[in-house]
């Protein structure tokens, strides 16, 4: 990879990842700010109950980004950090079924405000089928045919190539 290659994935990296990090601050502060004032309150549980594993995965997938930067080109996600996103992959599950628990307990009544809630907890469903089951975010003009292919998200492609790399052994320990 040349080096202006090297920039420019580390630029797109920054961007996605910054990005994600943005949307984590602008979705909590209109829920918190907003949704009082018009919602009630048993409503109001059930949107954060769809939220926050939102919010928990798009943290995730944005620190990833911004983490990414440091190994493009080498190839290799540190061994400690994919076993973080190794258990972050199984607990994200138990995090949006209990999200899908606190929907339905307090399922709205109006219709505006359910399809709200349950919008917001499928987004949080396909972000993370789009980190760690198969890749669907791609430009709209040509996400039809990508989606199809079924690709590995980045992130997905990242773990398993750290399981492939051997251990460096430094004085009886691993990286």
């Amino acid at each position: 990879m040349s080096s202006q290659q090297h920039k420019k994935m580390r630029q797109r990296y920054v961007s996605i990842g910054s990005g994600e990090l943005v949307s984590v601050v602008v979705f909590a502060v209109v829920a918190w700010r907003v949704t009082p004032r018009f919602a009630d309150p048993t409503d109001v549980r059930a949107l954060w109950s769809a939220l926050v594993p939102l919010l928990l995965i798009l943290i995730q997938g944005g620190a990833y980004w911004l983490l990414a930067r440091r190994w493009i080109g080498t190839g290799h996600m540190p061994r400690g950090l994919a076993a973080v996103y190794r258990v972050f992959r199984v607990v994200d599950v138990a995090i949006l079924a209990g999200g899908l628990v606190g929907v339905l307990v307090w399922f709205p009544d109006s219709l505006a405000m359910s399809a709200l809630v349950v919008g917001i907890w499928l987004f949080g469903v396909l972000e993370y089928v789009n980190y760690f089951v198969v890749r669907l975010s791609y430009p709209l003009r040509t996400w039809l045919s990508q989606v199809a292919r079924g690709r590995s998200p980045r992130l997905v492609q990242d773990l398993r190539r750290s399981r492939q790399r051997p251990a460096v052994h430094y004085q009886g320990s691993t990286d």
